[in-house]
């Protein structure tokens, strides 16, 4: 899915929140990252495949990312 360089981890991957974001609807409290990964406001993420992963604990790179936004 990802069209750029660098590529952004795969959904699958562990550091999956660390890619780009395509489109926010904040006021819904949901994103879509360019992994195809559908993240949300409370940690919680769907994958492109449907599987649904609980609301976590964020990655460290993806709570970094989420402090410099």
């Amino acid at each position: 899915m990802c069209r750029h360089d660098p590529q952004c981890p795969p959904a699958e991957a562990p550091d999956r929140e660390a890619a780009r974001t395509l489109f926010e609807a904040p006021v819904q409290g949901w994103s879509l990252l360019c992994n195809g990964v559908i993240s949300f406001e409370d940690t919680g993420e769907v994958l492109p495949s449907g599987e649904i992963i609980p609301p976590h604990r964020p990655s460290a790179h993806g709570a970094r990312k989420a402090a410099a936004a």
